[in-house]
């Protein structure tokens, strides 16, 4: 793994080009351009806080605890982590299948191209975090949120899914080249998982439902579940995982970024032969 990223770093130049290129090419002939990707998640923001925020106000601040007055940026936080993982899954999908030509020319690692696209995403996702923080800056100024050490729960949810979204990545743009079917497939399980992970409510909701254990297990096994927890703990020090929950989505992103490497080197020879 280590020699994995240390090939990575040798072609960082290679990788940023790539990354730009991604940008340009998504964007061209776009009026509003970037701002696309702060439009999209903060519209579906608005739809679920007139949804929750306002319509079932009552019963969301039931379980939101000490986020209960500052739902929006509950919300913003939660919805620009999912945006981040959807786009970059979407696209990882295809991101050797729609660069054909580039992956069996350029003298690069393939892996670049997944990779590529998970830290375009990512990119649209620090070009989000003014608005974040100035939402956040709004509440604190009116002594909703007193931002703290908590703050470092950010970075920590930044790099556990970074490692998760390459493993994902890497995984389904080889798979993709091979059976064409995986990237439909995906479309559902990122519906499923937008549900199954809590953004848009507490974690609280789940643990307090009256669902079976084994369900509220199964549920915890999910690595995004650990990862949105530490997204929102940054503003809200009650939600920062409990340590079970912490080394279930670590581990399971390690997991995940390990097993996607060795499947993409497997799949490497077949894939070039496909394409």
């Amino acid at each position: 793994m280590a020699t994995g990223a240390a090939t990575l770093w040798s072609h960082r130049n290679a990788l940023r080009i790539l990354v730009r290129r991604d940008l340009a090419v998504k964007y061209q002939r776009s009026v509003l351009g970037y701002l696309w990707s702060l439009i999209e998640p903060l519209g579906l923001g608005a739809v679920y806080y007139f949804v929750f925020g306002v319509l079932y106000a009552r019963d969301t601040g039931r379980h939101l605890g000490e986020a209960a007055g500052t739902y929006p940026l509950f919300l913003v936080a939660g919805i620009f982590a999912w945006q981040w993982a959807a786009s970059a899954i979407t696209e990882a999908a295809n991101a050797l299948t729609g660069q054909a030509r580039l992956v069996t020319v350029l003298n690069v690692p393939r892996e670049i191209f997944p990779v590529g696209r998970v830290a375009g995403r990512f990119a649209e996702y620090v070009a989000g975090l003014p608005i974040l923080v100035g939402i956040a800056a709004v509440y604190a100024l009116r002594g909703r949120i007193d931002p703290g050490v908590e703050l470092l729960a950010l970075p920590l949810a930044l790099l556990v899914q970074a490692a998760l979204l390459v493993g994902v990545a890497l995984l389904l743009s080889a798979l993709n080249v091979l059976v064409r079917d995986v990237e439909r497939v995906m479309r559902l399980v990122l519906r499923v998982l937008f549900y199954a992970t809590p953004i848009i409510y507490p974690l609280s909701l789940v643990r307090d439902s009256p669902a079976p254990g084994w369900c509220k297990a199964v549920y915890e096994l999910n690595p995004l579940v650990g990862i949105v927890q530490l997204h929102h703990a940054a503003w809200y020090p009650d939600e920062f995982p409990d340590t079970r929950l912490l080394v279930t989505s670590v581990t399971g992103s390690l997991l995940v970024l390990v097993v996607g490497r060795l499947a993409f080197r497997r799949l490497e020879p077949a894939v070039l032969k496909e394409l």
